[in-house]
């Protein structure tokens, strides 16, 4: 397994753990959690902001000792409905209390603080079509720029149809040029249905010094520190990845492969 590649530790609990230190970087951090009914997760950090994005299921959400009541309803992503979603300031503690089997998604990034919790969907959650023909995905934007609910963090779901390609021309975010390139690191959490198949993955720099092609299975997460990262669902599977994104400046900004630059 490529160190890109990072598997869960098992099938319930704190599956992913993923701190920056642990990645090698900066940045982002992402914890998953899978729980069954009246499990409980939770956290609190300080110096850095949290997106709870709850993947599949319902939990009640309590954040700064307050309930924020049941949320969630989809009981999986391949509905394609907006999913509910909140918003932790730093230094802010938090749990959730699972009311039917449930993925929970906790997506971290620095920030100084001074925002409110906040449920961010999935009210304002809209499903855009981005790319035509085989390149056609769905977007679910939780978090992108254009939406001014997070410090640092950009989080977005994509639902790659199967036999498509996703995050495709191959392009990259990672130097601080701005407004012609911003740096940003990014996970990618993959599902895929059905579940017991496979997904493909390559992530390559322009001079090749980091090429790792990788089949990430159902629940496996992939970490683009820098270079290109297209995706590619097989024929009969369709596939489903959280991202998130953050670097020094919230703004996604980035180059495509020039050999690919004719599609653009």
């Amino acid at each position: 397994m490529g160190k890109l590649l990072r598997r869960p530790t098992g099938q319930s609990g704190l599956v992913h753990a993923i701190t920056p230190e642990a990645a090698g970087w900066g940045y982002v951090g992402f914890d998953l959690w899978r729980l069954a009914p009246e499990d409980l997760a939770g956290g609190r950090l300080e110096g850095r902001e949290a997106i709870l994005v709850l993947v599949e299921g319902r939990a009640e959400i309590i954040a700064d000792g307050r309930s924020l009541g049941e949320l969630g309803g989809r009981m999986t992503v391949f509905e394609r409905t907006a999913p509910h979603c909140v918003y932790i300031p730093p230094g802010t503690a938090w749990q959730a209390r699972a009311s039917t089997p449930c993925v929970l998604a906790v997506c971290t990034a620095p920030s100084p603080g001074g925002r409110p919790v906040q449920v961010l969907g999935p009210e304002g959650i809209v499903l855009e079509q981005r790319g035509q023909g085989t390149n056609a995905r769905f977007i679910n934007n939780i978090a992108m720029e254009g939406r001014d609910v997070a410090d640092s963090l950009l989080v977005t779901e994509v639902f790659t149809p199967a036999g498509h390609w996703s995050s495709y021309p191959p392009h990259r975010h990672d130097e601080d040029t701005f407004p012609d390139l911003t740096y940003l690191e990014e996970t990618y959490y993959h599902r895929l249905d059905p579940p017991d198949c496979f997904g493909l993955q390559r992530v390559f720099t322009d001079d090749l010094s980091l090429d790792e092609t990788m089949a990430p299975a159902d629940h496996d997460v992939v970490l683009v520190p820098r270079g290109h990262h297209p995706c590619a669902a097989p024929h009969g599977v369709e596939m489903y990845y959280l991202n998130v994104m953050a670097g020094p400046r919230r703004a996604w900004r980035f180059q495509t492969h020039p050999a690919f630059a004719h599609m653009m």
